[in-house]
């Protein structure tokens, strides 16, 4: 009965968790310059907190080095005193026209803190995975007391929860390795 629409609604929320793994991984930085290290800068631009990719072009004409060219040059100063606030640990250099990010060479202690970094991401998504497991099976019992479903019903939906819970803790292990 609404076991299946239920499964879908958690479906959702496991998918959201995978999707934010992704994207907070490939925001750190790991030693080659991505336009995705910048995705969770905001500049405040008019007295509004604006994300750096909607006020400029960011490209990476080489390995290591981002190049930010805002449409409005008037924002630069904003959009380099984001980035020097940020967690990101960069300096920007302006040439008047574009800012460039050089990221630095890894070295073995930021290797071991990027593993880290991502090993506890990881970790963070599987809490979060459990979270859904256990808002779902809260679900499942207020179904139950309700009489909306059987004791059989009960059974293979929770066993259905945990399979999905499964199965999802499976793909975070195999993106943080």
């Amino acid at each position: 009965r609404s076991t299946p629409l239920y499964s879908a609604a958690t479906s959702d929320g496991y998918k959201g968790q995978i999707s934010s793994l992704k994207k907070e991984l490939g925001s750190m930085k790991a030693g080659r310059a991505t336009p995705a290290m910048l995705d969770r800068i905001e500049v405040d631009y008019y007295g509004t907190m604006t994300p750096i990719k909607q006020l400029a072009n960011i490209s990476v004409p080489e390995s290591r080095i981002l190049m930010i060219q805002p449409w409005d040059k008037s924002s630069m100063k904003s959009i380099e005193k984001a980035i020097l606030v940020s967690d990101l640990g960069l300096n920007p250099s302006n040439d008047g026209t574009a800012i460039r990010l050089i990221i630095p060479e890894l070295t073995e202690e930021t290797r071991k803190n990027l593993v880290k970094n991502v090993k506890k991401s990881g970790e963070d998504i599987k809490v979060a995975l459990r979270a859904i497991r256990r808002d779902a099976n809260d679900k499942i019992k207020i179904l139950k007391k309700e009489n909306s479903i059987t004791e059989d019903e009960v059974k293979i939906a929770e066993d259905n929860v945990q399979k999905k819970t499964d199965s999802y803790v499976k793909e975070v292990d195999v993106i943080v390795d």
